[in-house]
Order: C-alpha cells, then sequence, then structure tokens
C-alpha cells in the first residue's frame, strides 16, 4: 500500500462513508500526510526513456486457415472498414487515438484526427 499513489477522491469517499456510519457529523477526521514513494510523482523524467510499440490498425479480417492458405500474389483481403474511415492508433495494442493517412517526404504518416478519452480507454481493457 505504501507504494500506490494517493487517490484523493477514494480517501474523500471513505472519510464520507466512515462519517455516515459513526453519525458524527461535528467531528471531522484528521487529514493524513499523503504517503510518498522515493520518486516524486512531479518527476517524470524517469519514464520519458521507456520504449513503445506505436502501431496504425487499416482494419482487421476474419478468415479460415483454408482461405488463408489460398491466398497469392495479388489477392485482396477485404478488411471490416470502408474507405475514408480513421485509422486506429495503438500504443502497445490499446487503442488511443484515430487519424487519417497522410503522406510526408514520400513516407506515409498519420495525422491525428482524434484522441480516445479516458472513459474509452477504460472501456476498452
Amino acid at each position: 500500500m505504501a507504494d500506490e499513489p494517493l487517490d484523493e477522491e477514494a480517501l474523500a469517499a471513505a472519510w464520507e462513508a466512515d462519517l455516515a456510519k459513526s453519525g458524527e457529523d461535528d467531528e471531522v477526521p484528521e487529514t493524513p500526510e499523503p504517503v510518498r514513494t522515493h520518486e516524486s510523482p512531479e518527476n517524470i523524467d524517469f519514464l520519458l526513456d521507456v520504449p513503445l510499440t506505436v502501431s496504425v490498425r487499416v482494419g482487421t479480417a476474419r478468415m479460415l486457415i483454408k482461405d488463408l492458405l489460398q491466398l497469392g500474389q495479388g489477392s485482396v483481403v477485404e478488411l471490416d472498414k470502408l474507405a475514408g474511415e480513421p485509422m486506429e492508433i495503438l500504443i502497445n495494442d490499446k487503442l488511443v487515438a484515430r487519424g487519417e493517412v497522410v503522406m510526408v517526404n514520400d513516407k506515409y504518416g498519420v495525422r491525428l484526427t482524434d484522441i480516445v478519452s479516458p472513459i474509452e480507454r477504460i472501456k476498452s481493457l
């Protein structure tokens, strides 16, 4: 528990629950000192060198093994996305954004058009 960051909202909810149980609305519990780990949460420089895998998903398809074995040069695999739909940007296989394909110096790139909200990211876990 000492290594977990302090969750102020959970702490406030716990205090309210304790007050409701005890019925002592006049007495407010003391604010505990925040638990600090050996690293300050404001200093995240140590995370800047962590490698991540960024990938762009154009679409997906499901096929039977017999259909997969029949693929050859020039075969077309139909994907579940329509032409013009945004591509999905994944970091370590987690959806974080959507975007459109662009050309940058004769290379493909992706322009981010939508960042996935934290609520959407949690739903995808």
